[in-house]
């Protein structure tokens, strides 16, 4: 693939806060930016040379982006993978594929397909109908029954004991596609973003340790709180995932670390993170400029570490009843610590608004500034 260079105009399925971030790092490098989003008031469109404010089916725009981006890319799974193949039949180069969106939007997909690539999963059970959970469910008991596509930040999952629980879970979300996935004894969470060009030139980003709360990504330390060992097998299998998928693109790729240091894939994102965010001040190359490297045939920038930092997010619970800005004077004025606001228009309980990252001379120092300048921030809900 011969390189593609500036001024060309590059196109993005979704024009979130994951859109926002990856138009300023390809406007910043020169680029121009088409927007695909439904949504008028999206954050991308803010960066955006083009807005297309249009479903991501619509005929006619996706004749725009094929007629006018020289490569196309997305900023979640759940735009539509069949106008991301059709993209891609017209001749544009479309990181990551179609299919391997198609992949990642449905649980029972991506964990059958980490089983067959040789990657460990915690024990579970396809449940497509409720004759699936009529079985001996022992193995899977107790577990988190999820839904097999559209949940994310803990929406669509219950904690189920027993298997009269899980049925009834199951019929809470509407006999949907499922799958039951057994509780496994937790010691912490990590992830790894992964780069990977058409010509297999992969790189990883240091390994965040991830703390979550009310099924929302919280607080990412980096570099993770875990042995040297764990975190190399982390990255290889966050590698050996992407090389199985052919992956392009920036991939996101969680893991379960275990009581016995043991690893498990956890579920995979086929874009930037929430935890990469990091990336945006303490790595040459953030993960929004790896994702314009990939799909531009670009080589992937250097990732190491360059300070231990602590990325926290910023929900709207911190924002007024009445939806006014929280004082974010103690955030600008501290010399080491990094504000990101995502330009939404409303905040809502549970929205993520922004982040800021702390950067420090250890993990430790880093996460202690963190939470006490959270603590100044108030808090609603």
């Amino acid at each position: 693939m011969k390189p593609i260079l500036p001024p060309a105009m590059l196109g993005i399925l979704g024009g979130g806060q994951l859109g926002r971030m990856f138009a300023v790092a390809a406007r910043t490098m020169g680029y121009r930016v088409t927007v695909l989003d439904p949504d008028p008031a999206a954050p991308a469109a803010a960066f955006a040379d083009v807005h297309l404010c249009r479903p991501y089916t619509d005929e006619a725009a996706l004749h725009t982006l094929a007629d006018s981006c020289a490569a196309v890319t997305t900023e979640f799974e759940n735009v539509n993978a069949d106008s991301m193949r059709w993209l891609a039949a017209q001749g544009v180069p479309v990181s990551p594929s179609g299919d391997c969106v198609a992949i990642a939007q449905d649980r029972i997909a991506e964990k059958t397909f980490v089983r067959q690539a040789g990657l460990a999963t915690a024990p579970f059970l396809a449940v497509r109908t409720a004759r699936d959970l009529e079985g001996d469910l022992s193995p899977y008991l107790p577990g988190i029954l999820k839904t097999a596509r559209l949940g994310y930040d803990g929406k669509g999952q219950a904690r189920v004991e027993t298997a009269e629980a899980a049925r009834y879970a199951l019929s809470e979300f509407k006999h949907q596609p499922c799958v039951l996935e057994k509780l496994m004894p937790l010691q912490t969470e990590i992830s790894v973003i992964v780069t990977r060009s058409a010509r297999n030139e992969v790189t990883s980003f240091p390994v965040a340790e991830n703390q979550h709360a009310g099924g929302i990504l919280d607080v990412s330390i980096v570099p993770a709180r875990v042995p040297a060992g764990v975190a190399e097998r982390a990255r290889a299998m966050a590698m050996q995932l992407a090389e199985a998928l052919d992956y392009v693109g920036v991939l996101a790729v969680e893991f379960f670390v275990l009581q016995d240091d043991t690893l498990v894939i956890n579920e995979m994102a086929p874009r930037p993170h929430n935890s990469g965010h990091y990336t945006l001040d303490a790595t040459l190359t953030s993960q929004f400029e790896q994702q314009v490297r990939a799909m531009c045939g670009l080589y992937p920038g250097r990732t190491e570490l360059l300070s231990p930092v602590v990325m926290v997010n910023l929900l709207g619970d911190v924002w007024g009843e009445t939806g006014e800005e929280p004082d974010w004077e103690i955030l600008l004025t501290a010399p080491n610590t990094k504000l990101h606001l995502y330009g939404k228009a409303q905040a809502r309980i549970g929205r993520k608004m922004g982040h800021f990252n702390v950067l420090a001379a250890s993990a430790e120092d880093a996460l202690e500034q963190a939470q006490a300048i959270r603590e100044t921030l108030p808090r609603r809900g």
